[in-house]
């Protein structure tokens, strides 16, 4: 009897409580990131890429809600995923500072045409500007935030379109091809065991790249030292999730397959002579322990107009895993900055 009389109660109120409609405070307003009447996907938002090649869908996701600051992260490899950009969401929200995932054509849950013509640096840089356009950011909020291959196509945007830029970071990435491939070789190499850097080099010789043992030489004695300084059992499962979803035919054609310099479309690739003609405020990234030449990092934010440098002295290639103390509180400082 009890169970008769509560249901046909609760049903009524529950269908009261669906009935009111709600509308966003000002205060807390959402609605002027997309349309009011989208449906709300948790910040998803698939956007039209147009190429030489025909359209393809593109995959973006908005953490946070802030119209004076957002950051639209260009992932490295080339060919990772976003996903190794989870730990910003342990630091960014807190702070009130919106970023936006973006997973590069190729990459992740975007399409992946499998046409090596389209892995192209010019036509990244058009990607991005197509992007922008669509998320409606410019250059009273949009701040672009690339990592190492992501920070090759960041310099190349800014020195095309930095009018639509309020802020530039480029995390662990040199502005010179031949001077990163001088530093892998000439100092990275040197740091491993002599038999160990035999052994690589005569597999590499042989381009017997898919040789397991390449893997099993580089992880413990590169990767370990120069990627993630963390040990191998525990890498952050985000980062892990993203490097195994690497598009191989997208970073073989512009890396090259060799893990020392790049041997691929970007081997003769120099931006140095142009930092200079970038004048919107910048922070460099670089860290003691990277692939990347932390010098020639710091020699990069002098020669920008208003460049910062951060130096992630306990960290590598992914000091945003490795050396997070530095990495976040650096980052933040530098959009607050921007912001006030």
């Amino acid at each position: 009897m009890f169970l008769k009389l509560i249901i046909p109660v609760t049903c009524s109120v529950f269908l009261f409580a669906c009935s009111i409609k709600t509308e966003p405070s000002e205060k807390n307003n959402i609605s002027y990131y997309y349309d009011k009447d989208s449906i709300k996907s948790g910040g998803v938002k698939t956007l039209n890429l147009q190429t030489p090649k025909g359209s393809f869908k593109i995959w973006t996701k908005r953490i946070g809600n802030n119209p004076k600051i957002k950051v639209l992260l260009l992932n490295g490899g080339p060919g990772c995923t976003h996903e190794y950009f989870e730990c910003f969401e342990s630091f960014l929200p807190a702070e009130g500072i919106e970023f936006i995932y973006y997973d590069q054509l190729g990459c992740g849950n975007s399409d992946n045409p499998n046409d090596t013509a389209l892995w192209d640096l010019a036509r990244s840089v058009d990607e991005v500007e197509q992007i922008r356009t669509q998320l409606g950011l410019n250059n009273s909020n949009f701040y672009l935030l690339g990592h190492s291959w992501g920070g090759i196509v960041a310099m190349e945007y800014a020195l095309k379109h930095q009018l639509n830029l309020k802020g530039l970071i480029i995390s662990n990435m040199m502005c010179n091809a031949v001077e990163y491939g001088r530093y892998a070789d000439s100092v990275l190499s040197k740091q491993m065991k002599t038999e160990v850097l035999k052994e690589i080099r005569q597999i590499e010789a042989k381009k017997y790249f898919s040789n397991p043992r390449y893997m099993e030489l580089l992880m413990p004695n590169f990767y370990a030292e120069h990627i993630c300084r963390l040990p191998l059992t525990q890498w952050p499962e985000p980062m892990s999730r993203s490097l195994n979803k690497i598009n191989q035919s997208l970073y073989v054609t512009m890396q090259g397959p060799s893990e020392f310099g790049i041997s691929g479309k970007l081997t003769n690739w120099n931006r140095k002579p142009d930092m200079q003609n970038i004048h919107v405020p910048t922070l460099i990234i670089g860290a003691a322990y990277d692939t990347m030449d932390p010098e020639h990092m710091r020699w990069m934010a002098q020669n920008v107009q208003q460049g910062t440098f951060l130096l992630c002295t306990h960290g590598s290639h992914m000091c945003m895993w490795d050396d997070q103390e530095t990495y976040f509180k650096g980052l933040i400082s530098f959009l607050k900055k921007g912001e006030e």
